[in-house]
């Protein structure tokens, strides 16, 4: 089997993250009807998942960059944003060093660094499921550009802090 755009975009790499991208934002739109611990849990596990799954992406070829699209809107995102937000208080907050010095701390949310991931792998599964080869060629361009320059840092450093929650504060 030769390694062509159509194959890769419907690759067991491909699949794989499409489903648990579809998993995680379901979870994200349902955030508000589970509980605080049970958040925090899933959130715990599925953080890995989708780090591992965006960085097994494959290069993919374009063939046509028009078709690419962005679906979650800002009222969304801030819809989403406000629920997450909302289920973590009061432990959303953080602290993390500015990365170009190390010296200066800055305030990060569990919250924001969650909702971008969300509207980046939410655009991914609804381009995807359009179900054409350039919809599938753009999704997993996309996902994967946005892995390594967007998503893939923020789900680090939200996991960081939801294991600093877990195991070091008293709830």
């Amino acid at each position: 089997m030769h390694n062509s755009s159509e194959n890769l975009t419907q690759s067991k790499s491909v699949l794989e993250m499409i489903t648990v991208a579809h998993e995680f934002c379901l979870f994200m739109e349902k955030v508000d009807s589970y509980s605080q611990e049970d958040v925090l849990n899933y959130f715990q596990k599925i953080i890995p998942l989708l780090y591992l799954k965006g960085s097994l992406l494959p290069d993919i070829e374009v063939s046509d960059e028009t078709y690419l699209e962005r679906y979650v809107t800002a009222e969304t995102w801030e819809i989403i944003f406000n629920e997450v937000r909302n289920k973590l208080k009061p432990f959303d907050e953080y602290w993390v060093l500015e990365q170009k010095d190390d010296t200066e701390a800055l305030k990060a949310s569990i919250a924001e660094n969650l909702t971008d991931a969300y509207q980046d792998l939410k655009d991914f599964v609804i381009l995807y499921t359009k179900n054409t080869q350039t919809a599938r060629e753009n999704a997993t361009n996309e996902c994967k550009m946005h892995f390594e320059t967007h998503w893939g840092i923020r789900l680090l450093s939200a996991l960081r802090a939801i294991h600093q929650i877990k195991f070091t504060t008293q709830r």
